[in-house]
């Protein structure tokens, strides 16, 4: 028996549970995660944001660029991700063994999101069930699902982003539209959707959001079957007891992104799991310094403190005396046209004397103050660039028409590639980005982890339907 009688729904044209495995880019979901989810019976996820292919022998194919110019870095780029895609894809078919439903993830943002998903689905025909895809606007993707007969599932964190996107694009294509997925913008992992008109320190309730989203697709003519797919701190459904069988809000189903890291079949190493089980409330922080200018979630560990202090030591400057700016800096930078006030100055020498002698140039006429260490590395991750977002803050590249965002690269951010590529292939998980939901202190809190149990993903689904 399920939790609340939770029942199986109608998903592309198969009986699967309402529970879909989050899928989380660059190799923390893979085809061993997705295919076992599938083979639960439930909707696995396998991403498609540069998924690892293998060799001949099984081993993965390092991402390696040795190409000179951005250009063809990124072209390389694309053709790892299709291959990395469509072998992740042909395997967790595999293992799911005909159950449950596969789908794919990619973001809008990322670099050539349309010719890897086009080059994807063009190669798995009839093994993907849907697409699942955020960051950003994706217009697009309801056209690319009829061309490949998928179905399709935007990620939205508002009713407003939902209604912008149906009217543009998804009514023309409305019987492929499998579901929606709210991913609550102060809770999920990862990057988030959070808009201008929303303050990053008050979460609001996610009860009342579902419910616009919903008002939006009635009023649209979208029938209540259609799932709103309830993503960005999901645990255990009993924490969402009054969402199933609500008539408010219709069909809701569940996407699970944060628990599925913690499985025997979870792709991540073992260092991130161990250290999942450590987190305490608060530990997930929601920051601002993706190149891909998203809000996002993650642990707060030693490289994202890092960047934090990097902002710290920043000081605005004018080309000329204006205003306050009244002193000439006269550390960390070469050149006299950098008017600051006495009292950014005194903080500027402060800052060289404890070794942050390098002062870089930040597009919003800021200066900050790096070790010379920390320059080379900068600089040498901007130059490695291979175009891995549709616009890049960090290294200024842009993936159309002239290939730069024509803004100065901005060395507060970091080389979003390089550190989820390290973090999931067994680098120092203290010296890496490292996503996760705001649930994720619950690992440390749930007696089902005790003894440093690390269920398979069967188990876990058996977990979840419990209600617990």
């Amino acid at each position: 028996m399920s939790f609340k009688g939770l029942k199986p729904i109608q998903y592309a044209g198969r009986e699967v549970w309402p529970l879909i495995e989050g899928g989380k880019g660059v190799s923390a979901t893979n085809h061993a995660s997705s295919g076992a989810w599938a083979a639960a019976g439930g909707i696995g996820t396998v991403s498609a944001v540069n998924a690892d292919s293998y060799d001949a022998e099984g081993k993965i194919i390092p991402q390696v660029y040795e190409q000179l110019t951005r250009k063809e870095r990124h072209e390389q780029l694309i053709r790892y991700a299709i291959d990395g895609g469509v072998e992740q894809v042909r395997r967790a078919h595999e293992i799911s063994g005909g159950k449950g439903a596969i789908n794919i993830n990619v973001l809008w943002e990322m670099g050539g999101a349309q010719p890897v998903l086009e080059g994807i689905l063009e190669q798995t025909r009839g093994l993907v069930a849907g697409v699942t895809c955020g960051a950003g606007m994706p217009y697009k993707l309801s056209e690319i699902a009829a061309r490949y007969n998928v179905h399709y599932l935007p990620i939205i964190s508002s009713g407003r982003a939902f209604r912008a996107l149906w009217k543009r694009a998804y009514h023309k294509v409305s019987e492929l539209m499998a579901a929606v997925v709210y991913e609550d913008p102060w809770l999920a992992g990862g990057h988030n959707g959070l808009s201008n008109a929303e303050d990053p320190r008050k979460p609001e309730d996610p009860y009342p959001r579902v419910k616009a989203l919903r008002d939006v697709m009635r009023k649209e003519g979208i029938s209540d079957d259609v799932p709103i797919v309830m993503a960005g701190g999901v645990w255990a459904l009993r924490d969402w007891e009054n969402w199933i069988d609500n008539p408010e809000l219709g069909q809701i189903a569940f996407q699970f992104g944060t628990r599925p890291l913690l499985t025997q079949e979870s792709p991540i190493p073992q260092g991130w799991k161990d250290a999942l089980r450590e987190l305490e409330p608060g530990d997930v922080s929601l920051h601002r310094f993706s190149p891909t200018g998203f809000y996002s979630s993650a642990v707060r560990n030693p490289f994202l403190r890092n960047l934090e202090e990097r902002s710290e030591r920043q000081i605005p400057y004018s080309k000329v005396e204006a205003g306050e700016h009244t002193v000439q800096l006269d550390v960390g930078v070469k050149g006299k046209n950098f008017w600051v006030t006495p009292k950014d100055r005194d903080r500027a020498r402060g800052w060289v004397a404890e070794g942050f002698t390098e002062a870089l140039k930040t597009p919003d006429d800021t200066v900050v103050f790096v070790t010379p260490d920390e320059r080379a590395i900068i600089r040498k991750d901007q130059a490695d660039c291979m175009g891995c977002l549709s616009h890049c803050g960090f290294s200024s590249w842009k993936d159309h028409d002239d290939f730069t965002t024509g803004r100065l690269a901005d060395p507060r951010s970091f080389c979003i590639q390089k550190t989820l590529q390290d973090i999931a292939h067994g680098d120092p998980i203290d010296e890496n980005l490292m996503f996760a939901g705001h649930a994720a202190y619950r690992f440390k809190q749930d007696p089902f982890y005790s003894n440093n149990y690390t269920p398979t993903v069967k188990e876990l689904i058996e977990r979840i339907l419990t209600g617990d």
